[in-house]
């Protein structure tokens, strides 16, 4: 740390000037060539901001220090978790194949490079999720009619079909849930629930269970979709200082995205996996693309996952998302004294 900050403390002042703490963040945001990536102003101006606790604008040692312990170290070391999504027989050859639907994309295609990157990328965490629904769940078209209907819902009993979206008014107080309606699928404790047998399972992983409860649906491995109830993922990850989370698997634009979404929100560095991912409709996985680049994210293929995992690898965004996230939680702690 001290070798570090003298290194950059050109004019020996003992503080790091603006343009030094640039000169910083240009050295340290480099690809695995050692090439530096362009870094715009803009984003070196907030992230110095965020680190000028005392705002006397410089770096003094000790705002150093908390950037160092905080910041740079993560982005040189990142803790990293592998999340595998719902790669499950339903979702492959079974009754909800989405080769069968109209992305006509074939889930089995992503075992290979999913295989491949849990062979030769050492993740700090692997974790596999599982749709683990009851015989009951909302989610079936073959239960539309058990639930009660919401008088806002566009699509009727009678005339829903697979892929529309219906609205329930599943405790009977008004409250309306919207359901994207499927075949009965990984009904739990049933072969297509169970994780595809061609798929490499790591030895020490968490497996994740989800949409468990009959009235709710739950695609991302984070949260239910009504963001009521959490697994145990999120307590897992901070157990062992996760700090960059890498999604992948079925499908692309439904729990994949989820997941992707919610692991942001919850403050990790995230990385989409795009061909170690397949889904529903084109259109959508764009979306997914998009908003994940949006928020500080990166979508990426699987021969760049090695370099990044090692911290050879160091994109502006994720940084710059790790900064605000500081900042957040750096906010709460002023908040509480």
């Amino acid at each position: 740390m001290d070798a570090c900050f003298k290194a950059f403390d050109k004019d020996e002042d003992g503080f790091l000037s603006q343009a030094e703490f640039a000169a910083l963040c240009r050295a340290l945001f480099r690809n695995e060539r050692g090439k530096p990536y362009p870094v715009e102003q803009d984003m070196l101006n907030n992230i110095f901001t965020i680190f000028d606790t005392n705002k006397d604008h410089v770096i003094d040692k000790d705002e150093f220090r908390h950037c160092w312990q905080n910041w740079i170290k993560q982005i040189v070391r990142p803790v990293t978790a592998l999340v595998i999504v719902d790669v499950q027989n339903d979702f492959i050859t079974g009754s909800l194949a989405i080769k069968d639907i109209p992305g006509a994309q074939d889930g089995l295609e992503v075992i290979t490079p999913i295989n491949q990157l849990l062979d030769e990328v050492r993740f700090d965490m692997v974790v596999y999720t599982l749709d683990w629904h009851p015989e009951n769940h909302v989610s079936f078209i073959d239960n539309k009619d058990k639930f009660p209907i919401h008088e806002s819902s566009k699509v009727s009993v009678e005339d829903a079909q697979i892929m529309d979206t219906m609205i329930f008014d599943i405790k009977g107080d008004g409250t309306m849930t919207e359901q994207k309606m499927w075949p009965r699928h990984c009904v739990m404790n049933t072969w297509g629930a169970e994780l595809h047998t061609d798929l490499k399972i790591f030895e020490e992983h968490l497996a994740v269970y989800k949409g468990s409860d009959p009235n709710t649906d739950s695609y991302s491995a984070f949260w239910d979709n009504n963001k009521v109830s959490h697994t145990n993922l999120k307590e897992t990850l901070d157990k062992k200082a996760v700090t960059d989370v890498y999604v992948c698997g079925i499908a692309y634009d439904v729990c994949v995205a989820a997941t992707a979404n919610h692991s942001i929100e919850e403050g990790y560095r995230t990385i989409l996996l795009d061909n170690c991912s397949k889904g529903v409709c084109e259109d959508d996985m764009q979306t997914t693309r998009d908003h994940i680049i949006a928020k500080n994210g990166i979508v990426v293929q699987s021969h760049q996952v090695k370099s990044l995992v090692t911290g050879r690898d160091r994109p502006p965004c994720l940084g710059y998302q790790h900064a605000l996230e500081i900042a957040k939680k750096d906010k709460m702690k002023i908040g509480k004294i």
